[in-house]
Order: C-alpha cells, then sequence, then structure tokens
C-alpha cells in the first residue's frame, strides 16, 4: 500500500491508527470534549492529524473515514460480544478471537475478516466500543404446575361407562430398549465426531489466515514507519540546504558593521561544514583568516 498523502486516496494502516488516536484525544477532552459542537471537534482532529504527520488530508475526509472505521470498529465489537457470550468451558482468547472472526464475517457485507485490528487496539478501552458481556437468558417454565381449566381429578370428571375400556401399548422390553439406545448414541456421536472434524478444519484455516493478516499488516507498517522517517530526515536537510544557501547569498552591504561580522562567521561556520573531512587533515585552515 503506498504511503498517502493526497486528499482522497487510499489510507494507510499508520494514518488510520493516528485518526484513531487523534479522535480519542479530541472527543473524550474531560475539560472540552462533551461541550464541543461537531464542526469545532474536526477542526481539532484535523489540527492534531496534520501537526502528527503532515498529511494533506482535508477535514472532511478525516471525517469520512472515520465513519467508516467507525462502522468497522463497531461491527468487531459486537462479534467480540457475541463470541465471548458463546464462551465455552475450556477455550482461550485465540477461541474467542476465531469465533469473532466468524461471526464478522458471516455478517455478508463484503468483508470476511476484520483487519483494523491496530486501530482496535486504540479505541477498545473507549466507552463506545467497550465490550460488557451479558450472562444467558434464563426462561423459567411456563408449564402451569395445576391447570384450573381442566382437572384430571376423578371427582371433578367421572369416567363414562359408555366409552370402551382402551388397553396400554405394551412396554418395550428390556433388549429392544437398549438395542435402540445404542443406535441413537451410534448416530448421535458420528455426528457429533463430524462436526467438531469441520469446526477444527474450519478455525485452523481461519487461524492461519488471521496470522497472515496480521504479519502482512506489521511489515506493512514497519515499511511505512521507515518511510515517513526517511521522508522527514529528507525535509529536514532540504531545509537546513535552502537556509545555508539564503545564508551565503545575503547582501550585507547595507548592514551595520557587527551584523556584517555574524553573516560572517555563519557563513565560514558553513563553509567548514561543507568542506570539513573526517579521514584526513583539515582544510579549513583558511577560514581562520579574519580578511574579509
Amino acid at each position: 500500500m503506498a504511503f498517502s498523502q493526497e486528499t482522497g486516496g487510499a489510507w494507510s494502516i499508520m494514518e488510520d491508527v493516528l485518526l484513531c488516536e487523534c479522535w480519542i484525544q479530541i472527543s473524550h477532552d474531560p475539560i472540552s470534549g462533551n461541550e464541543m459542537k461537531f464542526s469545532q471537534m474536526w477542526k481539532k482532529i484535523l489540527h492534531e492529524f496534520v501537526e502528527r504527520l503532515g498529511s494533506t488530508h482535508t477535514e472532511s475526509a478525516l471525517s469520512s473515514r472515520w465513519k467508516l472505521l467507525n462502522k468497522e470498529l463497531g461491527k468487531w465489537r459486537d462479534a467480540l460480544t457475541k463470541a465471548m457470550n458463546n464462551h465455552a468451558s475450556g477455550e482461550n482468547l485465540s477461541d474467542e478471537i476465531v469465533q469473532a472472526q466468524m461471526f464478522y464475517g458471516a455478517t455478508g457485507l463484503g468483508k470476511k475478516s476484520f483487519t483494523h485490528t491496530q486501530c482496535w487496539e486504540v479505541v477498545k478501552h473507549c466507552k463506545r466500543f467497550s465490550i460488557i458481556p451479558t450472562a444467558p437468558t434464563v426462561v423459567l417454565n411456563e408449564t402451569p404446575l395445576h391447570d384450573s381449566q381442566a382437572s384430571d381429578s376423578p371427582m371433578e370428571s367421572p369416567m363414562s361407562e359408555d366409552l370402551p375400556i382402551q388397553k396400554e401399548p405394551r412396554p418395550m422390553g428390556r433388549k429392544a430398549a437398549k438395542a435402540k439406545r445404542g443406535v441413537n448414541s451410534t448416530s448421535n456421536t458420528s455426528k457429533f465426531l463430524e462436526e467438531i472434524a469441520r469446526q477444527s478444519a474450519l478455525r485452523i484455516e481461519i487461524d492461519k489466515k488471521v496470522q497472515e493478516d496480521d504479519r502482512a499488516m506489521a511489515i506493512e507498517f514497519a515499511k511505512e514507519r521507515e518511510y515517513v522517517r526517511k521522508e522527514s530526515e529528507y525535509r529536514r536537510k532540504e531545509n537546513e540546504e535552502r537556509k545555508d544557501r539564503e545564508t551565503m547569498a545575503m547582501d550585507t552591504s547595507h548592514m551595520s558593521p557587527e551584523t556584517k561580522q555574524y553573516w560572517k562567521l555563519e557563513r565560514k561556520a558553513i563553509m567548514r561544514r561543507k568542506l570539513f573531512r573526517d579521514d584526513g587533515p583539515s582544510n579549513t585552515d583558511w577560514l581562520n583568516d579574519e580578511n574579509p
């Protein structure tokens, strides 16, 4: 992914993470966060974003990107919540993440897995995205203990003498009942083992995909950090060169003797810096000559 500096271009991982950090810092300010208007908030977010990264993104671009991130992060929060509520005995955090990726991919909105993990690490402690696990719903037995409309009491429901007496079915023998239970148990066990094998294969595939995505994002993030470092160093040297050129080309004919002496020393310092070599004798001794 190319590092984006133009408005409307592709957003890098670093830009997404920085946008989340700026949003947290400005919108959750304990002094002015609750009383700030929407337009003021995004002006401050833009100022902080540009101050820290030097990007040329506009206020509208930041707001639009945050809407998308807010939607994706909210879906991931719901998926994690569902996975935590579905937590079974013996499962660990990795199992919950796998289940959350499955729930996230089942939303049917195009993306199969959640990829903004570094943004989630920034906002997960925010009140909007905090996960509040809920206990399973307790369903009470709705069957009444006594039915007031139809009573089975023999005093209230006398048996009619005109109805024939129905014979009860002959109970199943012990051997037949045992054989039936064995068949049902074998069938259920086979289905259960097949489902476990299917879920295990799916979980392994998801784990592998998540690890590959995390590794790729980490490599991309490292490349972008190195690019920003080199770009900053290049700008620093460029500014230093520009100032040196301005100093060397400055007209001092109209200045006072003290000011002329100051700029003379500045020019000598620049020339020493340009001509000095560490691997041999100094060739800048002539700069010590006081003659203009």
